[in-house]
């Protein structure tokens, strides 16, 4: 039996899995040279391999469907043999998040395939990536460096809210009412996001080639610093301890070890994952006036990422998706 053609949809997948997987690839080859603790490089070259295996495999679908293969990120992005940008356990801190972003696209993708070949391979994708996180977690609980989140006295009766008064945030004449757990959890992961995107902005700005590339990494550390002080204040106000920086920074050194393409494509894939559990924090926060702080900043990381994007096309570096067929275009 012939098998199904794949679908626009299926093509978006596996095109956007193609670019991500590239770049993730590219970073591993230069952490894997960089790194000095073996347990470590054990984790970084494991992923590497089984990445290359699913680059492969894509490869052949997209051959046996008769589609272009995207360039993605070469070898000319990644620049061996330099100085260490980021300190000890950048790397794993790195992948970690690389792994929860990748998460949540391979289930999204997995809900817009159709073809069995291709479920299959966002099923594995998906129990790959959990392994990949897991052994993150592991080695930097290991390391001491992953801050968790505040404990909290376990609940004995279960509660309802008694009044739309629990909603309420803006109240002039009594006290907001103490976060909810929930609250607590997105304030508290976008905050330990954002310090290793500070981290992460302050190297990319010290090695861009660019100068136009040079400020914009400059405005995402400063983006990042103000997510982090204004969702820090509101832990504060409900007495509640804010994440430690992590164990890892960026280093002195002013060599590049990757493109100024790759960079910006990775830190316009942080930005768009920032929306996305920025968007969920904000349907999930019941306290009417948290809403309005994560709104405000959702628009900051759009303009943020807009932006980045508008540098990407100037440059050359914007890869265009596969497009659907332009009719007009045709009929002239």
């Amino acid at each position: 039996m012939t098998q199904k053609a794949i679908s626009s949809s299926e093509l978006a997948t596996l095109w956007m899995t193609y670019q991500q997987k590239t770049m993730i690839r590219r970073i591993l080859e230069y952490f894997i040279e960089a790194s000095d603790d073996e347990q470590a490089k054990e984790i970084l070259q494991d992923t590497h391999r089984q990445v290359l295996g699913y680059l492969d495999r894509i490869t052949k679908i997209l051959k046996d469907e008769g589609a272009v293969i995207p360039i993605g990120f070469t070898e000319k992005d990644v620049y061996k043999g330099v100085p260490k940008l980021f300190d000890h356990n950048f790397d794993i801190m790195f992948l970690r998040v690389l792994k929860e972003i990748s998460m949540g696209l391979h289930t999204l993708h997995l809900s817009m395939s159709y073809r069995k070949d291709l479920i299959l391979l966002y099923k594995e994708l998906t129990g790959f990536t959990q392994s990949v996180y897991d052994k993150c977690v592991d080695y930097l609980q290991e390391q001491d460096v992953l801050p968790s989140a505040p404990s909290v006295t376990m609940p004995s009766i279960v509660e309802f809210a008694e009044s739309p008064n629990y909603m309420s945030g803006f109240n002039l004449f009594s006290e907001k009412r103490a976060l909810n757990t929930v609250e607590v959890s997105y304030l508290y992961f976008a905050i330990e996001t954002n310090i290793f995107g500070m981290q992460l902005m302050t190297g990319f700005a010290q090695v861009a080639n660019e100068p136009e590339v040079k400020k914009y990494f400059i405005k995402g550390k400063e983006l990042s610093k103000k997510i982090i002080s204004d969702f820090t204040q509101v832990l504060i106000e409900s007495d509640i301890q804010a994440p430690s920086t992590w164990g890892a920074k960026a280093t002195d050194s002013k060599v590049p070890p990757f493109s100024d393409k790759l960079m910006m494509y990775c830190t316009s894939l942080f930005s768009n994952f920032g929306l996305g559990s920025n968007a969920i924090g904000t349907a999930f926060s019941l306290r009417s006036d948290l809403p309005l702080k994560l709104v405000d900043k959702a628009k900051d990381i759009l303009t943020f990422g807009q932006d980045g994007g508008k540098i990407m096309a100037k440059n050359g570096w914007l890869e265009q998706p596969p497009s659907m067929e332009d009719r007009n275009k045709l009929m002239k």
